[in-house]
């Protein structure tokens, strides 16, 4: 089998985001001020996406995730809730689930339309120390606003579940990116960046994921000056904030549930691309992963699980690795896009020598 390069083998969407997976929509709803800094992030799919996921941090907040085990009932999905509020936050998917059942979307239980239970998997980052009050979190209203708020344009940045995230010492936020593959598939990804480990490298100043950029993505950024460096080690020297990473990686290709959550576990490769340390017991890092089912894998002559065929196989792993690479993509963006916010700096408040 060929070493794979999506450099060489994709092209970035054209708005480089969660959206250029076709009908997905997101949603945020933050709101910041002397007692807040949080905020909820809703990913509104097309009919019948197949979700899976995978978790691996050691502290993980989540509701529903079991659900998407590739041996229960239920594979499609009608949204996912990403929020802040640590565990309380989970609250944010009832409102998504209110809303939901209002225009009589989910799972169908009973023999009347809105007999339906929506299927809105969730998962939570830690956020409630260090930015507004301790009980200051996203309940059921920030939810079904963030769901109000779903469209195909969204910011990145300090916004949704990443209002209250930060990244090391500096400021997180939610960031995107995409890919098209030559077989014409779309795989992009979504992260809101909450990590303990950091995603610079204290020696240069540079981002970890900066090399991963497709084409000229990243050619406004160059390696930081050595007084911003020296500037920076007071805020990636500090003590590690609890933390956690929240992903979800989209594509437009028809796959099972098994294989969507090996989509999901290939992403988190991405996450180790762009943060270090990563996964650890404070983590709750989890990757979601969405199929819409619009563009059909070739399958090829072959029988074999390894075969020279264009095989199924082949085509998941080449989704597998763009998926992968528009996480690592994707944090890039969110560093890129944050704002400072309650003396908690972006990176390019800490090395603003660092973009052209």
């Amino acid at each position: 089998m060929p070493i794979i390069e999506i450099a060489e083998v994709g092209v970035r969407g054209p708005k480089n985001d969660l959206s250029d997976v076709r009908g997905i929509r997101v949603g945020h709803h933050q709101r910041i001020d002397e007692q807040w800094l949080s905020g909820t992030t809703v990913i509104l799919p097309p009919a019948g996406t197949v979700g899976s996921v995978d978790v691996r941090g050691g502290g993980p907040s989540t509701r529903e995730t079991d659900a998407l085990a590739p041996t229960t009932l239920v594979s499609s999905i009608d949204a996912l809730c990403l929020s802040g509020g640590s565990s309380y936050g989970l609250a944010a998917a009832d409102g998504v689930m209110a809303l939901l059942e209002e225009r009589r979307t989910g799972l169908r239980v009973g023999p009347e339309e809105g007999q339906v239970v929506p299927i809105v998997p969730a998962a939570c980052l830690f956020d409630i120390v260090g930015g507004g009050a301790f009980t200051s979190r996203p309940d059921a209203s920030f939810g079904r606003a963030a769901l109000e708020a779903a469209d195909e344009d969204f910011a990145q940045g300090t916004v949704g579940a990443g209002t209250g995230a930060r990244a090391g010492g500096l400021k997180g936020g939610v960031g995107s990116a995409s890919v098209v593959l030559e077989n014409g598939i779309t795989v992009a990804a979504l992260v809101a960046l909450n990590s303990g480990g950091n995603i610079v490298d204290p020696r240069t100043g540079e981002l970890y994921g900066r090399r991963y950029g497709l084409g000229d993505e990243f050619d406004d950024l160059v390696t930081p000056s050595d007084e911003d460096v020296a500037r920076a080690r007071e805020w990636l020297s500090g003590p590690r904030a609890r933390n956690t990473v929240l992903m979800v990686v989209a594509t437009d290709a028809a796959l099972s549930k098994s294989e969507t959550c090996r989509v999901a576990m290939a992403a988190h490769d991405g996450l180790a691309r762009a943060v270090t340390p990563v996964h650890c017991m404070t983590d709750g890092d989890v990757v979601f992963a969405l199929a819409t089912g619009a563009v059909e894998l070739p399958r090829g002559a072959g029988t074999s699980v390894i075969t020279t065929e264009s095989s199924r196989p082949e085509q998941l792993d080449l989704i597998m690795a763009a998926g992968a690479n528009a996480v690592t993509r994707a944090v890039v963006h969110a560093a890129l896009h944050a704002t400072g916010e309650k003396n908690i700096p972006s990176y390019l408040d800490v090395y603003p020598s660092a973009r052209r």
